[in-house]
């Protein structure tokens, strides 16, 4: 079930879902918006050109209120809003339909676990033929919730739990699966 507003603000008022910096004008009828941060994180070019999932992966991470995304390319950006989601309700990052229609796509690969603590990292790409300029604070997406039918019996606690800033893959450390 997809959580309203009300229900939203009843949860936050009891600390059971957590959010900050919050404020009311965020929290729409069924999501809450997201903002950017102000933490970009890129991959280094590597010498073979190559992305190897295997090892560990370089990034050159830039704190800026401001970052100008040139026409094709990828960047990972935090949001401002650290998050703490019960064990009991899950969530789904979608980008502002404004946004979008600039060529600005916002995603995340994948939903919120249960469990969850931390800035969200975003995965945002400039498909237009333009530079768009992004900028700390603006709303870029929202966060849609939804509450599981019981608490999770493994809620999250993975390599992501509590980061902050625009967090690299740290596939690499998934030797559990290997394909």
């Amino acid at each position: 079930m997809i959580l309203s507003d009300k229900t939203i603000k009843k949860l936050l008022n009891n600390k059971e879902l957590e959010i900050y910096p919050l404020d009311d004008i965020q929290i729409q009828p069924a999501s809450v918006d997201i903002r950017l941060g102000n933490t970009y994180t890129i991959v280094e070019d590597t010498s073979s050109n190559i992305i190897q999932l295997s090892g560990e992966i370089r990034y050159k991470t830039i704190q800026s209120d401001k970052y100008l995304l040139m026409p094709g390319q990828f960047v990972l950006a935090t949001t401002m809003e650290y998050f703490k989601l019960p064990n009991n309700m899950t969530a789904f990052v979608e980008g502002r339909s404004s946004i979008g229609r600039l060529g600005l796509f916002i995603q995340n690969a994948g939903w919120v676990d249960p469990g969850f603590e931390g800035e969200i990292t975003l995965e945002v790409f400039n498909a237009s033929r333009c530079a768009i300029e992004l900028q700390a604070g603006r709303r870029v997406g929202q966060l849609v919730f939804a509450q599981l039918d019981q608490d999770a019996d493994n809620p999250y606690r993975g390599k992501y739990q509590g980061q902050k800033g625009a967090t690299g893959s740290r596939i690499y450390l998934d030797n559990e699966l290997q394909i």
